[in-house]
């Protein structure tokens, strides 16, 4: 049997991240009518097991590389905001398609945040992809005071913002050394004492069913995070990055079986396809780009 190429092994972790991450928005819905920092919790705290599991495998040391600690604290800041954001889209949005949607436009806030405060260059054609992102999430939100879901698109939006910059923040550390799951360890960790207060002080009781969907929760969000990880291990993200869009697609799935038929309607489709468009034409790319500097 023919081995697998490291590519190829970085498109399957990447998949299953993608279905990970889908499965998580459709157990946020499913939980039903919770408090948002309770499910945030859960959601954490399993990925705080994983994480500390981890790191004790791995036998590497419980504290971040010199001077970063301020930079682990701004990224879990703005990570922790950026899940309240997708959570609140993933519950109160028609489709959770949209809200996954909105959440994948964190790579082009990220482009953008990374030219303002780390200094690297965009160029023309990374700069329309960009506004062509922008002008499909404007489809995918339908800015209007007539909107029921408008506010609840804006958090998608803010989540997928925050999430650009979480990762703007990890970029960041990992060009000054910093272990890539300590990061996801002091994030986790974080995120749970920030939420803990309120379910000593606030707790909402739960049925059965509803601590098992948050547990599952919490369980994709640390296979799609371990996955992710994995999958850029293999391959670096001009390679496999524009899989990750399949997200869209498995939760879009997800929800018509098992969420009531969802289906999104024609401004959010193409608003969809403008988006992914983007980020094809992004992927294309920076192959060609990177084929031409190894070719000089």
């Amino acid at each position: 049997m023919k081995k697998l190429s490291d590519k190829t092994k970085g498109i399957i972790c990447i998949l299953l991240s993608a279905l990970s991450f889908s499965g998580m928005s459709s157990f946020i819905r499913l939980s039903g009518e919770l408090p948002m920092p309770q499910k945030v919790f859960f959601r954490n705290l399993v990925a705080l097991f994983f994480a500390t599991v981890m790191l004790l495998k791995h036998r590497e040391p419980f504290r971040p590389t010199k001077g970063l600690l301020p930079f682990h604290l701004l990224r879990s800041t703005a990570g922790l905001i950026g899940v309240f954001g997708n959570f609140y889209a993933a519950t109160y949005l028609s489709h959770t398609a949209d809200a996954a949607m909105l959440n994948k436009l964190s790579p082009f806030f990220t482009l953008v945040l990374s030219a303002l405060f780390l200094k690297e260059k965009v160029k023309p054609k990374q700069a329309i992809a960009v506004v062509g992102a922008f002008l499909g999430a404007m489809l995918v939100i339908k800015p209007s005071f007539g909107n029921t879901e408008l506010l609840p698109s804006l958090a998608g939006f803010a989540g997928g913002f925050c999430a650009g910059a979480a990762y703007t923040v990890v970029r960041l550390m990992a060009n000054r050394g910093e272990n890539g799951r300590f990061t996801v360890f002091f994030f986790s960790a974080f995120s749970v004492v920030v939420t803990a207060p309120y379910l000593i002080f606030n707790y909402h009781p739960m049925t059965g069913r509803q601590l098992l969907y948050l547990l599952l929760v919490g369980l994709c969000a640390a296979g799609g995070q371990f996955g992710i990880t994995a999958a850029y291990s293999y391959a670096p993200s001009r390679e496999i990055s524009v899989y990750d869009y399949s997200n869209v697609i498995f939760t879009a799935i997800e929800g018509y079986l098992f969420l009531g038929h969802q289906v999104p309607d024609w401004l959010s489709l193409v608003g969809y396809f403008v988006i992914i468009l983007m980020a094809v034409w992004m992927f294309v790319y920076n192959n060609r780009e990177h084929r031409l500097q190894n070719s000089r």
